[in-house]
């Protein structure tokens, strides 16, 4: 049997701004040939050609085909190892399809927990420079600057500090408040909503809903359930790698928790 999906058919009356189709993501694993011992040993193993490392395949994403539509904001579900995460990276272009392909209108921009920021600059710093690196001109950046700060709500004066003394709360919290600062044509969140309290959790999803208007489509992947429902209008659940639903939110993540406990 086939681990492809049924083919999706296109909603004429929607704007398709990415097409999943039949997407199959391989890892390559090299194990170290069942011996022992540390780095040096190993070394000296494969400088003698024994125990060679043994190549093992991980078929991490089995078959998914979807349509996300301009305006759409989907949540991505599933216990640990479901293929959620590299799911995303293979949206945002990080990952190449061992088979199938996706298509996107325009850029999509990842948004992770561990998303790219200098830990010996300060927050400040990493502002500018992380709007920059996002191709707002100086000019914008400067404008951005305050509504960056006051969104990501650090304790006071820790803006100045470097990014090292930052909680990984705050750390979260400036990310996304960076990432969220430009339209994006199909912005990727990955866990990043995680992290917060209730009053900062209520802005991110006002955020998210201005830029599914503005914008093109929010993909977000949580283990909070709520967050997810009260942020997107579609749910995707992910098992083994392979699509089990795809659909309205409350009924997705019911037909979830029936089945994970979770």
């Amino acid at each position: 049997m086939s681990d492809a999906q049924p083919a999706v058919a296109i909603d004429p009356t929607r704007e398709p701004i990415v097409v999943v189709d039949d997407l199959h993501i391989i890892y390559r694993v090299y194990g170290s040939g069942g011996g022992r011992g540390n780095a040096a040993t190993a070394l000296m193993r494969v400088v003698k050609r024994e125990n060679r490392p043994q190549m093992k395949e991980i078929h991490a994403v089995r078959g998914v085909s979807f349509i996300a539509y301009r305006g759409d904001a989907i949540g991505v579900v599933g216990t640990n190892g479901s293929g959620k995460s590299t799911l995303l990276k293979a949206i945002a272009g990080l990952l190449p399809p061992a088979k199938g392909g996706v298509y996107t209108d325009g850029q999509p921009s990842l948004l992770g927990v561990n998303a790219a920021l200098m830990k010996d600059l300060t927050g400040s710093r990493n502002i500018i420079l992380g709007c920059l690196a996002m191709g707002l001109t100086p000019e914008e950046t400067k404008e951005k600057y305050d509504e960056i700060v006051k969104f990501a709500d650090l304790k006071p004066g820790f803006i100045d500090y470097p990014m090292s003394t930052y909680s990984s709360g705050m750390g979260a919290r400036l990310r996304f408040a960076i990432a969220a600062a430009r339209t994006h044509d199909v912005m990727l969140i990955d866990e990043a909503l995680a992290t917060g309290d209730a009053k900062f959790k209520r802005r991110s999803k006002a955020k998210i809903d201005e830029l599914r208007k503005d914008a093109g489509a929010v993909f977000l992947v949580a283990h909070n359930l709520d967050v997810i429902e009260e942020t997107c209008n579609r749910v995707i659940w992910l098992d083994e790698g392979r699509i089990k639903m795809d659909g309205d939110p409350k009924e997705v993540l019911k037909a979830y928790t029936d089945a994970t406990g979770k």
